[in-house]
């Protein structure tokens, strides 16, 4: 089974709503935990990685990614 792609500012569609009755959720912590934000009344819930991985249904709307491209020195 591949690996769900995520990050930092994605919204996501969970397989269970919030009890508002949203499924869609904001990432807004990463690490070993997940911290997410319901879209619908800005409530947020800490979970483990493994156990978001296992709710997050699919990605909705990917957030703007800044380039990490680091650029090479000029060497003289």
């Amino acid at each position: 089974m591949e690996r769900k792609e995520f990050g930092l500012g994605d919204i996501v569609q969970m397989k269970k709503p919030h009890p508002c009755g949203a499924n869609e959720m904001e990432i807004i912590r990463m690490g070993m935990d997940i911290r997410i934000k319901c879209v619908k009344c800005k409530h947020s819930i800490l979970l483990p990685r493994a156990k978001f991985e296992k709710s997050m249904k699919k990605m909705l709307q990917a957030a703007p990614r800044e380039d990490t491209d680091v650029p090479e020195k000029e060497t003289e």
